[in-house]
């Protein structure tokens, strides 16, 4: 059983998982979903390309593979990890699976839904709010998103 005892540890485990996919050259985004204790639930990264699935987003994964492994969808008491804020369809799931927490790494100006582009917590109207921690080994994160790009630029030239 392996344990998550802070949030660097977690955030680390979620930017290996977002360099899996970048490595199937899939947009780089990592998580990680662990209990109360800190044991990993899920692990997962972004897979929209590889499974032709526009919801399989990291958060989404993990998500899913957590909620098959507790038999609920309601997954109360854990905390996501995500090497990038997360979009307006991901915030949507975090709400409905009432995690509890959510840290990630680098901010998202297009599409981040919860400081970024979009507030969504803020508007009070959800349910379930999560706590946010933001910013955890952000210049990490937002690197990798940084070089995925630069390359794919490069790679069309």
């Amino acid at each position: 059983m392996e344990l998550i005892t802070n949030d660097e540890a977690g955030m680390r485990r979620a930017l290996a998982q977002a360099e899996i996919a970048a490595s199937l050259d899939e947009v780089p985004v990592g998580a990680l979903l662990v209990d109360a204790a800190g044991e990993v639930l899920a692990a997962g990264h972004n897979q929209p390309i590889s499974s032709q699935d526009p919801s399989a987003h990291a958060e989404i994964v993990v998500l899913r593979a957590a909620a098959k492994k507790l038999g609920n969808y309601r997954l109360p008491g854990t905390t996501l990890y995500v090497t990038i804020e997360p979009c307006t369809m991901c915030v949507g799931a975090l709400v409905h699976a009432r995690v509890a927490r959510v840290v990630y790494g680098a901010n998202e100006p297009k599409t981040g839904a919860i400081e970024s582009a979009h507030r969504l917590f803020e508007s009070g109207e959800f349910n379930h709010r999560p706590k946010i921690e933001a910013g955890i080994l952000a210049e990490e994160c937002a690197d990798l998103m940084t070089q995925f790009f630069e390359y794919k630029r490069a790679a069309r030239k």
